[in-house]
């Protein structure tokens, strides 16, 4: 075997048995115009769909219909929020679920029951920051963040809005994460009990550590091959 040769073998057996490199994706939506996006929407290569479509209930055992809580992907300037607590997301935009937003600086936080995003490659983990709405009706729900590979949950993280269903609610500010080998879907949903709930939410900043599949190393066999041709 000459030198080409044996390079050629050399470089094929470091790609392959070499570790994939991460790739860290953030979607901080600040490129995209405030508005309504509609009932699906591709962003990063990400599709979120699904929004909301469901009924369910509140603490105070209210309930709530499909039709009562939107179903649309929206895009806020959400940047009074941002001057007044700096350290969360990113200024300016977020994204926001529902029915409605507010034009300009301001903001509202829609209902959110649940959301689908679906990935354009497998992933090892993420992240999203999340604001939402604590004390008054909403202490006491659940928000759960589901990492899924072909349709099967293989991770989740939770936390429980705080309060007792009494007094004036307050915006509050939380960060959930999955990890797993790998995964190609991510939801965000929220329940009371064992029937879906609809808190108010925008997220900001979903953070993704996906890693290369086997295309990547397809992108190698070019030189490969010539490489072996220059004996």
């Amino acid at each position: 075997m000459n030198r080409s040769m044996i390079l050629a073998a050399v470089c094929l057996t470091a790609c392959v048995g070499a570790p994939a490199m991460a790739e860290v994706q953030v979607s901080n939506y600040d490129d995209l115009e405030e508005g309504f996006l509609g009932t699906s929407f591709v962003y990063n290569g990400i599709t979120y769909r699904d929004v909301n479509g469901v009924g369910g209930v509140f603490p105070d055992g209210s309930t709530f219909t499909p039709g009562d809580t939107g179903d649309q992907l929206i895009i806020e300037n959400a940047q009074l929020l941002f001057n007044d607590f700096p350290g969360w997301g990113s200024p300016s935009n977020v994204m926001n679920f529902g029915s409605a937003f507010i034009t300009g600086d301001n903001l509202t936080l829609g209902a959110l029951s649940r959301v689908s995003m679906d990935l354009p490659e497998q992933a090892t983990s993420a992240s999203v920051d999340m604001s939402f709405y604590e004390n008054g009706p909403w202490g006491g729900i659940v928000f759960h963040f589901q990492a899924l590979l072909g349709g099967s949950v293989v991770d989740e993280s939770s936390f429980v809005i705080a309060g007792d269903g009494t007094g004036r609610d307050n915006i509050a500010f939380n960060t959930l994460s999955v990890s797993a080998a790998a995964f190609d879907e991510l939801r965000i949903f929220a329940t009371f009990g064992d029937e879906y709930s609809a808190p108010r939410l925008i997220i900001d900043d979903l953070t993704i550590d996906t890693v290369p599949g086997p295309a990547t190393l397809l992108a190698f066999a070019p030189a490969l091959v010539a490489l072996r041709r220059r004996r």
